[in-house]
């Protein structure tokens, strides 16, 4: 028997097929001064005609295939606008995808990870400028290669340490498993492969290998996030699940994020439907505390949650009178630290252009240029911050409109979606 794909509803206006492109003669024309057609404005100061058009854009990319499922959530001037639930959250189990749907959010982990630093760096715990080695004294006195490829006992002593800042900004010279082919590559995806071991056993086999580049040089994703957690759990005194439930989660509110998705809520959790190249490894079962949970990319969530974190930041560290963050560190965090020579590492270096127009702050990406629209934040205004997950998830904050819009898929591929619902998000500003 086959299911009906769910739907948000029957009745669906006339579009241009290229949504995208509408969208940008009408940004165009609005930066150049001219007056678009007066809409009835609705909740956030959004044309309630227009928000339609996000609607359609999601059904659309759920009925072409390019994902199985969909929730979004636009939020401005100080309330929900919108959220769409298009598709399934589980199609072998024909559950349709809810607002309350828990996605694993991969690399969304990442800007809780930098706000829990923070939140010791305001405690004056330490400053960013800080060599890690008291804490975490497997990093200290590293070796670096001259070359990533080179063999690892061929590195020279670096002439910096690691610092905190250089954890944060991916400059620690700790690479990922996407590393270039060779011996490091080799012993990083063993240790990955192996991590069940615990935090303090995994980060003893990273401190022993060599660094890909000199501490503070060259922005290199991924496992300096990882290192992060244990730095935080070292500083605190406490698990790193603990302090980001303790200092984060449970101020703001946000009940359903976690490392693990307990019994009674997997009939929530949205089932990947697309792995590509991500390893096995990366998916848990979701029914126990992991032993290793990656600050780097562990983390479930919901639209709902995101966006109280999401708020906070808007907020410059504050949500409903709890302050998370001081404001001066929000804007330390929202700050682009890579020079353009820093920022040729794997796997965004390059020809691709990935950091054309925006930089990188403190575990978000910082949109710099009003004209280019190519890079992670796409349209976003100058200022506009945020960061994408492996399986499509995507998140952005945008001051100048006081919006902060939150996409969440389980996998397939979610690109033309997500710029399609950004761009009819943006389309729908009425004032």
């Amino acid at each position: 028997m086959n299911a009906t794909l769910p739907r948000i509803s029957k009745r669906r206006p006339t579009f241009s097929r290229d949504l995208i492109g509408t969208v940008a003669v009408s940004l165009l024309l609005y930066a150049g001064g001219c007056v678009l057609p007066q809409q009835k404005v609705g909740p956030g100061g959004f044309s309630a005609k227009r928000l339609e058009a996000v609607t359609t854009a999601m059904q659309d990319a759920v009925d072409r295939g390019e994902v199985g499922g969909i929730v979004t959530l636009l939020f401005r001037r100080g309330e929900v606008a919108q959220v769409n639930a298009v598709g399934w959250q589980d199609k072998a189990a024909t559950i349709p995808m809810a607002r309350d749907s828990i996605f694993r959010i991969a690399s969304m982990s990442k800007p809780i990870t930098a706000v829990a630093t923070l939140i010791l760096l305001d405690e004056g715990k330490f400053a960013l400028d800080d060599p890690v080695d008291r804490w975490l004294p497997e990093l200290a006195d590293p070796e670096v290669l001259r070359d990533p490829t080179e063999a690892l006992d061929s590195g020279y002593p670096s002439p910096h340490p690691i610092r905190v800042i250089d954890l944060l900004t991916h400059r620690s010279g700790i690479v990922t498993p996407r590393a270039d082919p060779g011996p490091l590559l080799d012993a990083l995806t063993e240790a990955d492969a192996n991590n069940s071991v615990g935090y303090d056993q995994w980060l003893a086999w990273i401190g022993a290998l060599p660094l890909a580049h000199e501490p503070g040089t060259t922005f290199d994703y991924g496992n300096s996030y990882d290192v992060l957690g244990i730095f935080v759990e070292r500083v605190s005194g406490k698990k790193f699940p603990d302090f980001v439930r303790e200092r984060i989660f449970e101020p703001l509110g946000m009940d359903d994020t976690a490392f693990w998705v307990p019994p009674d809520k997997r009939s929530h959790m949205a089932r990947l439907q697309s792995l590509g190249r991500v390893p096995a490894s990366w998916i848990p079962t979701h029914t126990e505390v992991p032993a290793y949970p990656s600050a780097a990319g562990g983390l479930h969530s919901t639209v709902d949650d995101y966006l109280r974190f999401a708020r906070m930041l808007l907020g410059r560290g504050e949500l409903g009178g709890e302050r998370i963050l001081l404001p001066s560190t929000v804007d330390a965090m929202t700050t682009n630290y890579l020079t353009p020579e820093q920022r040729k590492g794997l796997p965004f270096g390059g020809p691709q252009g990935y950091w054309e127009g925006q930089g990188f702050g403190l575990g978000v990406a910082v949109k710099q240029s009003p004209t280019v629209v190519s890079s992670e934040l796409g349209i976003a205004s100058v200022g506009s911050f945020g960061w994408p997950g492996v399986f499509g998830t995507w998140w952005e904050a945008d001051p100048q409109q006081d919006m902060i819009q939150i996409f969440m898929v389980p996998g397939g591929d979610a690109k033309p979606a997500r710029w399609a619902f950004q761009a009819a998000a943006y389309q729908a500003i009425g004032n």
